[in-house]
């Protein structure tokens, strides 16, 4: 009995999280070079090792966790500051976590968070603003699947003018997206937002009746 009791506990600790492991597992990922960061390189074979594709959206779910501060990097502070709210130190163990993740963009509050935490993160840190094509490609990550109008705003976006999109913008896109419906008919012309949207509604009313005329 003892034997199996002593066991029990041997494969309760075996479980446990341990900040050491966690650490070494990170240093299989940087160089002698700079051993507190974890870089492009090092990220593409974490990926690889977790078996997820660096655009997928739980990498981005991920770095929230960590609170990362610039995107393709992890500094070791940041790694360990995440792995241990997730308890995880080892592949087998963050992968048995990355559904959990997944499921965080489901809740709205979360998710917004999210949301506006990829702004700061994917923006180039020399810009105050997102340059337009990082944003397209954060917008198709995080609404593509999730609005209706989002391919017709990424086509708005590819003929406009516009070459960055600064922080008010982005947030307002989120708003947007969440409380207009489809069809545009409770957009208020007067209301707040931004002239971009204001911009996008007219581009899509000008659409429909070209599409109009030309039938």
């Amino acid at each position: 009995m003892g034997d199996l009791s002593a066991r029990r506990h041997s494969k309760a600790e075996d479980n446990a999280f341990s900040p050491k492991h966690c650490l070494t597992w990170f240093a299989e990922y940087t160089s002698a070079d700079d051993p507190e960061l974890l870089g492009p390189e090092g990220m593409e074979k974490f990926c690889e090792d977790i078996g997820v594709e660096p655009e997928n959206v739980v990498m981005l779910v991920l770095a929230w966790k960590m609170n990362a501060k610039q995107m393709g990097f992890f500094t070791q502070e940041e790694w360990l500051r995440g792995l241990t709210e997730l308890q995880c130190d080892s592949i087998s163990k963050l992968q048995s976590k990355l559904e959990y993740l997944k499921s965080l963009l489901n809740h709205f509050p979360t998710f917004k968070s999210i949301y506006r935490y990829a702004y700061d993160f994917a923006r180039d840190k020399d810009q105050r603003s997102m340059d337009i094509e990082t944003a397209k490609a954060m917008l198709q990550l995080l609404l593509g699947k999730h609005w209706d109008l989002h391919g017709q705003f990424n086509s708005f976006l590819e003929q406009s003018k516009y070459k960055v999109i600064n922080k008010d913008q982005w947030c307002n896109i989120l708003e947007f997206s969440r409380s207009i419906n489809n069809d545009l008919s409770n957009y208020d012309v007067d209301g707040a937002w931004p002239v971009l949207l204001d911009e996008f509604v007219e581009w899509i009313k000008a659409s429909k009746s070209n599409d109009k005329s030309v039938s």
